[in-house]
């Protein structure tokens, strides 16, 4: 008999493989929720790119160039140096100079991604921040969609884009990295997956100080329903969630040799946790003392007011535990806080939970009534956003 004749059968390429069926479920149900929230993304990048148009004008008129205003002002340039050279190795005695208060994760994806792609750090970070912002839109709106309907999400949407510092979601800071990481996680604790909310609070509590607001609210919300119904995926999400913010500190505290280093590098500057102190005497100092107060500054007295009056209304709302949590802890440290004023205003940009109830608002209101409001903040947030980069002169 001839030898028996084993045929191998091809093999395929793994580029030319059919995907899986559970890649395919994945990318149907990313492209379907896409298209639903493609209103509310179309809406934000209309704020935006308005807002960046009128700063183009201005700076064109100012002679100034609208990348370098974007990409290397104030924080930017830390965040650089951290990609470019690292963080520093000992506590020194320099105020204002220690770049161990910058949390690592924006750098580290700035120095990842130019390592691998042409231009310059600065121009991958402001391009980093953009595309954040639009996740983070993204987020924002399935939050507002999922509490409040589509019209809702929409709304809060672009309310969030038209802030009156909005400008800085679309400059080289962490603001748009860390409402994408924060919007996510709530949006994932209100949709009861514990394992992507953890892990996004922990992303997050390695992007900004303020991550430990949004671990609270993962371990907060985790804790309570793994009481009351003995469910693991709650309780691993609780214990879990703190681990990026605690990890930074220790290891900045490892990094100079004692054990409250990073709170010590916090003092050097001159930012510690007063319980409000500071914020009242500055509140008072601008609003009933100066008499001729700058306006940028008065604007951000505003604003923070504001904020702590709308959270009141969130309390009265009764929004989920979750958002509470978030928003109650990001305001304790941002108007708990000593240190430097001028900035609070950009630290409460991710808090867009507070917006909820100026949302639900113009939700309500007449169409006229609608477009005025969302049309008066577009424009505020665009004059205001060029105002605070290429008129005001800086902190005195």
């Amino acid at each position: 008999m001839p030898p028996s004749v084993i045929t191998a059968r091809p093999t395929v390429p793994a580029s030319r493989r059919p995907p899986s069926p559970a890649a395919g479920r994945v990318r149907e149900r990313t492209a379907r929720s896409l298209r639903y929230a493609a209103p509310a993304l179309l809406g934000y990048l209309m704020v935006r790119l308005f807002g960046l148009l009128v700063l183009a004008r201005w700076a064109h008129l100012k002679d100034h160039g609208v990348w370098r205003t974007l990409a290397t002002s104030w924080d930017s340039n830390w965040y650089l140096g951290i990609a470019d050279h690292g963080y520093q190795d000992s506590l020194g005695t320099k105020v204002d100079s220690n770049n161990l208060a910058f949390f690592p994760l924006y750098p580290v994806l700035v120095k990842a991604v130019a390592g691998v792609t042409p231009g310059s750090r600065a121009s991958v970070g402001l391009i980093l921040a953009v595309g954040f912002s639009l996740v983070a839109a993204w987020g924002i709106f399935a939050v507002g969609d999922r509490l409040g309907g589509r019209r809702a999400g929409t709304v809060l949407t672009v309310l969030w884009g038209a802030l009156p510092v909005g400008v800085v979601q679309w400059m080289g800071y962490t603001e748009s990295l860390f409402t994408a990481l924060a919007a996510w996680a709530l949006y994932a604790v209100l949709t009861g997956r514990w394992y992507a909310a953890a892990g996004l609070a922990v992303l997050a509590g390695l992007t900004r100080p303020t991550g430990i607001a949004v671990a609270a609210a993962v371990t907060v919300t985790g804790l309570l329903l793994a009481v009351r119904t003995r469910a693991w995926p709650p309780l691993v999400a609780a214990l879990t969630a703190p681990l990026g913010w605690l990890g930074y500190v220790a290891w900045v505290g490892a990094r100079v040799g004692r054990w409250d280093g990073y709170f010590a590098v916090q003092r050097l500057w001159r930012n510690e946790w007063d319980g409000g102190a500071g914020t009242l005497r500055e509140l008072r100092g601008l609003l009933v003392y100066d008499r001729n107060p700058q306006l940028f500054l008065v604007a951000v007295s505003a604003i923070l007011v504001l904020s702590a009056a709308l959270y009141v209304l969130c309390l009265a709302d009764r929004q989920p535990l979750a958002l509470l949590v978030f928003s109650g802890v990001l305001l304790l440290v941002v108007l708990g806080s000593g240190g430097v004023y001028f900035p609070r205003a950009r630290f409460l940009v991710p808090g867009f939970p507070l917006l909820l109830p100026p949302a639900a608002a113009v939700c309500r209101a007449r169409p006229a009534m609608a477009a005025l409001v969302l049309g008066g903040a577009v424009l505020s947030s665009a004059w205001l956003g060029g105002y605070m980069l290429l008129v005001w002169p800086g902190p005195p």
